[in-house]
């Protein structure tokens, strides 16, 4: 394969990352937009705090897409100050939203509030693994093609998403099913635990230069 063709390939797995980017900050708007208003008005904690996750992860998503495009023209370049401005803000935002969720969390306990439904707990979460596995899946192929670290970490980073959205999935399940009272509490419990791991990923991925190095897996 000479050298016309191989830049060739790279420019388009390149302008496909910059599309998965792009659809990934258009997804999370959508889905944070409906999560918090059907949360709000069915009163469920759990599924409010996930539409507000995923407002975090489309300023997270605008950092990944300038650092795409960063790495497309400069590989061996480090983070810009804006990429990294974006890091520290998600990571802020994070913490912000663990916070909150714990002090609602306890309110909603001692208050005695119940979710009027969490049926639409169950659809969103349901709809957005379905959406966060192909993302996965395109971020890795794409990742592998151009050997990109920083493409393939961004996919494991994207995995942490499908986690959320499982646990999401999970309390909302047992609540619609069984209508235990802690379900949605419970629910809330775990998405402040990832939210908080992820304040602190984004720290730290501010203090390197080279990708985003995402640990989980």
């Amino acid at each position: 394969m000479n050298t016309t063709t191989i830049q060739n390939r790279d420019f388009t797995y390149y302008q496909w990352a910059i599309y998965l980017a792009g659809f990934t900050i258009v997804y999370n708007l959508a889905e944070g937009l409906v999560a918090t208003i059907f949360g709000y008005s069915d009163e469920t904690l759990a599924l409010f705090g996930f539409g507000i996750d995923s407002f975090i992860e489309m300023i997270s998503g605008v950092g990944i897409l300038v650092m795409i495009m960063r790495i497309r023209t400069h590989p061996a370049s480090e983070r810009s100050p804006f990429e990294k401005t974006a890091l520290r803000v998600t990571g802020y935002s994070f913490y912000l939203l663990a916070v909150g969720l714990c002090i609602t969390g306890a309110f909603t306990i001692y208050a005695g509030i119940q979710p009027t439904t969490t049926w639409w707990g169950v659809v969103i979460s349901g709809v957005s693994i379905l959406v966060m596995m192909a993302l996965v899946y395109g971020k890795v192929k794409t990742g592998r093609r151009l050997n990109s670290d920083a493409i393939l970490a961004d996919a494991n980073c994207t995995k942490v998403c499908i986690y959320m959205s499982v646990v999401l999935l999970a309390s909302s399940g047992i609540y619609e099913l069984t209508g235990f009272a802690y379900a949605d509490v419970l629910g809330t419990a775990g998405l402040a635990w990832f939210a908080l791991r992820e304040g602190k990923e984004c720290f730290e991925k501010a203090r390197r230069n080279t990708h985003c190095g995402c640990a989980h897996e």
